[in-house]
């Protein structure tokens, strides 16, 4: 299995070509490696291979269980949101990070092959227009990417990996792929010296 983190969203075209896939060692296992930034409705197309037209394409998003990996992800990110000064800061409403919560829950979820629900509500991503009035330097990066892989490391040891069928390899790969993006995504972000 193999799973290679998207460009950055705001990088990509506002129309997508379907995505590359990529064959794993899981039975019919097969993971779209790019679907961000699909326009609000679009779907990824099952890939047909040469030795199985029908073949099913597996998104990340189905992979670790839908919505519920992303709500608990985003969940944690924000429990260590809610105790590090420095991320606090960040935001305008700190008593109100729900908001923050889900909308982080419905990017990651859309990014990863799942519905295109931010995008209906929101429009098209474009995180760094969307960060740009906030200072983020190296540091605020540091402290942002240490509290999404911690919350990556208690979400994904908590996933059940018998119930969906990931092998030790498998959630290994996802868990790399996941860790790519989400540090290509923190330097992405940074917009300050210092």
């Amino acid at each position: 299995m193999t799973v290679e983190p998207p460009s950055p969203p705001e990088s990509q075209p506002e129309s997508q070509p379907e995505p590359p896939v990529s064959d794993t060692s899981g039975p019919g296992l097969r993971i779209p490696v790019a679907a961000p930034g699909r326009a609000a409705g679009e779907r990824t197309a099952p890939a047909a291979s040469s030795q199985d037209e029908s073949a099913d394409v597996a998104s990340v998003y189905r992979s670790v269980g839908g919505q519920p990996f992303f709500d608990d992800l985003a969940g944690r990110f924000y429990d260590r949101v809610r105790n590090d000064p420095t991320l606090l800061a960040l935001y305008p409403d700190q008593q109100q990070l729900g908001p923050a919560t889900r909308r982080l829950s419905m990017f990651l979820a859309q990014y990863w092959g799942g519905p295109g629900t931010y995008s209906e509500e929101r429009g098209h991503p474009r995180l760094r227009m969307r960060h740009a009035p906030y200072r983020i330097d190296s540091g605020a990066r540091d402290h942002w990417l240490d509290a999404m892989l911690d919350a990556l490391d208690h979400t994904m040891g908590a996933l059940d990996r018998q119930r969906l069928g990931l092998s030790e390899e498998d959630a290994a790969t996802l868990d790399e792929g996941f860790r790519s993006y989400f540090r290509m995504a923190a330097d992405h972000l940074v917009n300050a010296d210092g």
